[in-house]
Formats: structure tokens, C-alpha cells, sequence
């Protein structure tokens, strides 16, 4: 049986958490999505030993540890390395582009203003991953 995709979201806005769970649901019902609060929230997950998202999505400007502090711990992190973030921003500045993938970041996005558009990113975002990836790094042998 195949598992679910699984999909960390992380982001201090209640709002987008909310509307990103709206999105999925009408997306991708199939897909499991797990929100956290904050970077050390996410950092907490990630290091539980059998939390292994296939994807992270960060959002960058967040209190306590930004966005590029989390990506930075990941990154540096033989166990977090390998995990794909997308990072879901609302700066499309391109010092934090730059840095984003300095950083090893996968992708940048930029949020929509419009719900429409949010789910336009988030089918496109969703169709490249789940065609894109085959095994997720953190269930290696078991079938998808």
C-alpha cells in the first residue's frame, strides 16, 4: 500500500496555516499536511524519529527563528539535509532569493495575494513534487 505524501508547512500566520489546510484538502485529500508555528516548533518535529516529511514548505519572516535560521539547522543537519524546502514567502527581494538558495533552499516561491492564485501555486507545487519524487528519504524499502 502506498503511504501518503507528507508535507510540513511552516508558518506563523494561523491564516495561511489555515488556508494552505483549505487547499490541500481540495488538492490533494490524499496528502497528509502538518503545520508548525515556528521554526523551533518545525526544528522540534524534525528531530523526532520518525517524522520524515517529503517536503518542507517555509515561510522566512517569522519571530524567534526566521525562516533562513531553520533552513540553515537543516542543512547542516545529516539527518534534515536530504529534505526538500520550498520556501512560501511574501518577499520576492532578491537579497532573501539569493540567499534562500545559498542556502540549499529547492524552490522560492512568492505567495499569492488571491486564494485562487495560492491554489494555482499549490496544484502546480504539488503535481511537480509528487511527479518528481518516487521514494521519500525517510522510508527507503517501504513501497510509495
Amino acid at each position: 500500500m502506498a503511504l501518503p505524501f507528507h508535507y510540513l508547512l511552516v508558518d506563523d500566520s494561523l491564516q495561511d496555516q489555515l488556508l494552505a489546510r483549505e487547499a490541500f484538502e481540495h488538492l490533494c485529500p490524499e496528502c497528509l499536511l502538518t503545520c508548525a508555528g515556528s521554526g523551533r516548533e518545525a526544528l522540534e518535529l524534525l528531530q523526532a524519529p520518525h517524522f520524515q516529511p517529503d517536503v518542507v514548505l517555509l515561510d522566512l519572516n517569522m519571530p524567534g527563528m526566521s525562516g533562513f535560521e531553520l533552513l540553515r539547522e537543516m542543512k547542516s543537519a545529516a539527518h534534515l539535509v536530504h529534505i526538500p524546502v520550498v520556501i512560501l514567502s511574501t518577499s520576492s527581494a532578491q537579497q532573501d532569493v539569493s540567499e534562500a538558495y545559498t542556502l540549499h533552499a529547492s524552490s522560492y516561491l512568492v505567495k499569492s495575494s488571491s486564494f485562487a492564485g495560492f491554489l494555482e501555486q499549490l496544484e502546480k507545487f504539488l503535481h511537480y513534487w509528487q511527479a518528481s519524487r518516487t521514494v521519500n528519504h525517510g522510508r527507503q524499502g517501504q513501497q510509495r
